[in-house]
């Protein structure tokens, strides 16, 4: 039991910062404009990682789907961390790194959504 509100919190993390920032990289917020344009990939790229986004929420917050969407949130914030590291640097427009940090959160919480379903990727990956 305590496993498992553990398991919803970092679901509810995870599904918080991604369904927040939905709503400027749909709305076309001049910040998401101005990542993605540096970056090369406006507007596609921008609504895009968005849809991407949305899957990955709806995949963590179903239990039997939760490890694929951990999964697919690993490889998102990766590429958000390295476009941060590589790119934009790790304040953009004077946000005090607070998208960076939430990139790394997500990470973090899908890394560790993924550590807890070890036994479902085990399963996965064993040749019969």
């Amino acid at each position: 039991m305590k496993n498992e509100i553990i398991i919803w919190i970092f679901k509810i993390v995870i599904s918080v910062i991604l369904l927040q920032t939905l709503f400027f990289k749909f709305s076309g917020a001049q910040e998401s404009i101005y990542i993605f344009s540096t970056l090369g990939i406006e507007p596609y790229g921008r609504i895009g990682s968005g849809i991407a986004e949305l899957i990955v929420v709806i995949l963590v917050l179903i239990p039997k789907t939760t490890w694929i969407g951990a999964l697919g949130g690993c490889g998102i914030m990766i590429g958000a961390i390295l476009s941060h590291l590589l790119v934009l640097g790790i304040e953009v427009k004077n946000d005090g790194g607070l998208l960076f940090s939430l990139a790394v959160i997500t990470f973090i919480c899908c890394l560790t959504l993924l550590y807890l379903n070890k036994n479902k990727l085990y399963n996965l990956l064993k040749f019969k």
